[in-house]
């Protein structure tokens, strides 16, 4: 898979983390930013573009990192058929995916060790959309009903 990946400053480590880790699970990496912890990037001049490459299909999913994770969150979702989760556990991240088919991914780097961000991503890209009755509920938030 093609990953869009993108942090802000407060970010940037454990974005840094998460690319190592998608090129050591195989899969091809578009970093649209930060480019480092010292100096100050505004987390939608970098979260907006890579979400924006999932909505255009150019790739498959994003990881984007803020300090909390919710800056990220809210800017992803302003953009039509993103599905944006911030998730802070492997369960959150498995059913992020399996009930509400998110394809991006949001994690806050000030609040998630190393481990857990592993085990948030591992669960995040095995689990899959599970459709159904879960189908009808993505398309009424998707046609805003």
């Amino acid at each position: 898979m093609r990953f869009a990946i993108a942090s802000d400053h407060a970010g940037f480590e454990l974005k840094e983390f998460i690319k190592q880790r998608l090129f050591e699970y195989g899969h091809e990496v578009v970093d649209f930013g930060a480019e480092t912890s010292d100096k100050p990037c505004d987390y939608p001049d970098t979260g907006r573009p890579a979400a924006q490459a999932v909505a255009r299909g150019n790739c498959e999913h994003a990881v984007l990192i803020c300090g909390t994770g919710i800056g990220m969150s809210i800017v992803a979702n302003k953009i039509p058929g993103i599905h944006a989760a911030l998730c802070s556990s492997g369960v959150q991240a498995e059913y992020s995916r399996r009930h509400n088919n998110a394809n991006v991914l949001v994690m806050g780097g000030w609040l998630t060790g190393r481990l857990q961000a592993e085990e948030i991503l591992s669960r995040w890209i095995s689990a899959e959309f599970e459709g159904g009755r879960h189908a009808r509920r993505v398309g009424k938030v998707e046609n805003g009903m």
